[in-house]
């Protein structure tokens, strides 16, 4: 009788299949598709690295700019133009006419303003130029970005500052090339409107306070101690059409409704298994891309969830960890609209499945010390690293709160406590072999530390394998994998440098305690270095030791056992975000010169604005696709399917009154609930208390995302009755398994 959506859903799809026809036809394929079969041919080719440098700078300069970089020495002002004409001469010759300063704003987004070389030479002609001024420092408006009252709306200036640490690059596209530099983003007044900023402040504190400890130990380390990151990036890939039929992957990234289909995860099927040849040409296209920005990925991979997959780089310095995640997540959704498919970065964009995730594995250390994480082969007798270790136990501890809070979003709130997901409690898994050696400390008798047994696998032709001495724990969110630390809190959409800053600045407090602890000891004449050593240990586990937990993090057991060692608990970002506040937060930033007190309240203030309009965003989408979409469809099923028994009841033939009454009764609560919602997005939604950001925080996440669940509920009911052919939504049975 109607057809059931068709006009609406062919031509959603005809567009999004003429604009992939139209791209193909101009020709847009990959920037690398003829680059070399051997990547070691062209790894880095569109990076200013240290080999271009070589190439196109004078060695005197080279020499300048490597101390700087190497050393953390100033950068030399009489060196920058002749760096930015080496930079516009090797970025030419690639084919860029046109550089842009690129900064991450606090949306945790890539932002960038284009300019071109070319200058008019007042001839009727024009000059290719770029000046040192110019490669240094640029000016942005910073009017449209959020700053949490950082700065007035009609105030717009804001400034961009090279990072020489982080090397320029070139980023192609089918349109050309552009000359891509790193940079701060500040505000006129030098507060950081940007997350590159306080991820360079907090290597600095880290630096200064591991170099106290480093001497106690008679190292002098000549090169900074930095922080390093690997960050392990999930992401969901689905046809591109599918995404262009839903509003709410379209616009929120994320399914606001579907009925669970017959086989989601629970076969354990998709986990490291074949990769399907449409997604490996993904893939592959992404790798070569990458490879020429320079960025090391590593590894590739199906993940737990139905089309769900996972790219990893090696480990990195953690400020060029950070500009590679977000250089990795610009590629990933660029490459997978040229190759028709959509790629979802979103925490939870499909419910009855796991979420994504960002692991962070974070270690800290130079190419001088070394990793000073790695414990050796006797860590019992490894002093540094004990100090080191007692450090991220007392920080991790201290600071839960502030590291839970940097993680918090409406969208990791729905993948945090479950499905391969840590808890919103932070603990620290750290094995059975560092917790025995640990607790031998406190005992006072210390004698050994596991080693790496072997294990026989019971088939001749294969040796005995060597076995780590402890397991890991895939339900911690702070967990030691053998010579560094995976945090797994981070979501997938997220900037890596909050999580980065807040690691940071936990770790320079904790080593500030730790170098004072060991020279006071030292100092009065009483102790050796190893029986300081000794005392610290004993202190940490005495008054820190409650936020070591080996077990099960999903369990009950553990929530009232968390609550008993006084761990904090914020399930949501509205409790979370409170943090920011608390004066030990403030303090530790202000203390190590990471956040002012007004920057700290920015991030509060943008971090629930940020809740509020994703919450307002999928509320107004879901009363949308609800009154337009859903409704409409069930109406008219339940039309058909009243003619229907009207017909047969005339010949006599009694069939289907049971299953309409049924229908009738999912279509009035879909209504009510419908009902309740717009009434709800009235009140909170639409009329935010602007005065009391956090009372309409609250209001959303105790009224208004419990409304959405109710509606939810009532119209995947829908989906399970209604004919498929009326269905307007592509089911998660086509999303998940169609590629």
């Amino acid at each position: 009788m109607y057809p059931a959506n068709a006009s609406r859903s062919h031509a959603v799809l005809s567009v999004a299949a003429h604009r992939r026809d139209a791209e193909l036809s101009a020709g847009v394929t990959s920037p690398s598709a003829e680059t070399p079969s051997d990547p070691t041919e062209y790894f880095g080719c569109n990076v200013f690295d240290d080999k271009a440098m070589r190439r196109y700078l004078p060695k005197d300069v080279y020499k300048s700019l490597r101390t700087t970089i190497d050393l953390g020495h100033r950068l030399d002002p009489a060196v920058a133009d002749v760096v930015a004409n080496a930079m516009k001469s090797w970025a030419m010759e690639r084919g860029a006419d046109h550089y842009t300063h690129v900064f991450y704003p606090l949306t945790g987004l890539t932002a960038e303003k284009h300019d071109s070389f070319l200058d008019p030479d007042g001839k009727g002609g024009a000059l290719a130029q770029f000046s040192g001024s110019a490669l240094v420092q640029g000016e942005a408006d910073g009017s449209s970005f959020p700053s949490g009252g950082l700065r007035s709306t009609f105030e717009a200036r804001g400034y961009t500052a090279w990072d020489v640490t982080s090397p320029a690059y070139l980023m192609e596209s089918p349109a050309g090339m552009v000359l891509c530099i790193p940079t701060v983003f500040l505000s006129w007044t030098g507060i950081a409107l940007d997350k590159k900023t306080p991820v360079l402040r907090s290597n600095q504190a880290l630096n200064q306070q591991a170099a106290r400890v480093l001497r106690l130990f008679g190292v002098e380390p000549s090169m900074p101690i930095s922080s390093n990151g690997g960050l392990e990036q999930e992401y969901f890939l689905v046809d591109g059409s599918f995404v262009s039929a839903r509003p709410d992957l379209l616009i929120a990234g994320r399914a606001l409704f579907g009925a669970h289909p017959p086989k989601g995860q629970e076969f354990e099927d998709q986990y490291y298994g074949v990769i399907p040849s449409r997604v490996l040409a993904f893939m592959a296209d992404v790798e070569r891309q990458l490879y020429r920005l320079g960025v090391p990925v590593k590894t590739r991979h199906n993940e737990v969830a139905p089309s769900q997959y996972e790219i990893a780089p090696t480990f990195e310095s953690g400020n060029l960890a950070c500009d590679h995640n977000q250089l990795i997540m610009t590629v990933l959704r660029k490459t997978a609209r040229r190759h028709g498919m959509s790629c979802l970065l979103h925490e939870k964009p499909f419910d009855c499945i796991n979420g994504s995730g960002k692991h962070l594995n974070y270690s800290i250390g130079s190419k001088e010390v070394g990793n000073l994480f790695a414990p050796g082969d006797n860590p019992h007798e490894n002093a540094q690293f004990l100090v080191f270790l007692c450090a991220v136990i007392r920080g991790l501890h201290r600071h839960a709160g502030f590291l839970r809070a940097v993680v918090s979003s409406a969208s990791n709130d729905r993948r945090l406590g479950a499905n391969e997901a840590p808890p919103a409690i932070i603990s620290l898994f750290l094995g059975d072999q560092l917790t025995d050696i640990l607790e031998q400390f406190r005992a006072g008798q210390v004698t050994k530390s596991a080693r790496k047994r072997l294990m026989n696998v019971g088939v001749d032709t294969l040796p005995p394998l060597p076995a780590d001495p402890g397991d890991r724990n895939r339900t911690s969110p702070f967990a030691f994998v053998g010579n560094r630390f995976e945090f797994r809190a981070l979501g997938s959409s997220m900037s890596a440098a909050d999580a980065l800053v807040a690691l940071n600045a936990m770790m320079a407090e904790s080593l500030d305690f730790a170098a004072t602890f060991l020279e006071d000891e030292l100092g009065s004449g009483k102790s050796s270095l190893g029986e300081a050593v000794r005392k610290l240990i004993e202190t940490v586990m005495e008054e820190d030791g409650a936020v070591i937990f080996n077990g099960n993090g999903y369990s009950e057991i553990w929530q009232k056992e968390a609550e008993r060692r006084g761990l904090p608990n914020y399930p949501a970002t509205p409790d979370a975000v409170q943090v920011y506040k608390q004066q030990e937060v403030v303090g530790l930033c202000e203390k190590y010169c990471i956040f002012s007190r007004q920057e700290l309240k920015a991030r509060h203030d943008i971090q629930l604005e940020q809740y509020l309009k994703t919450v307002h965003t999928e509320c107004s989408l879901a009363i949308r696709m609800a009154r337009t979409q859903i409704y409409p469809a069930a109406i008219r099923y339940r039309q058909e399917m009243a003619s229907s028994i009207s017909a047969c009841s005339a010949l006599g033939i009694p069939a289907g009154m049971e299953s309409l009454k049924e229908l009738s009764s999912q279509i009035q609560g879909f209504e009510a609930s419908l009902k309740a919602l717009e009434d709800l997005s009235l009140s909170v939604c639409w009329s935010p208390d602007e005065d009391n950001i956090e009372k309409s925080a609250r209001g959303c996440l105790d009224h208004v995302i419990p409304a959405m669940e109710q509606l939810r509920q009532w119209a995947d009911g829908l989906e399970s009755m209604v004919a498929d052919d009326l269905w307007p939504l592509p089911s998660y049975q086509e999303i998940l398994f169609m590629k």
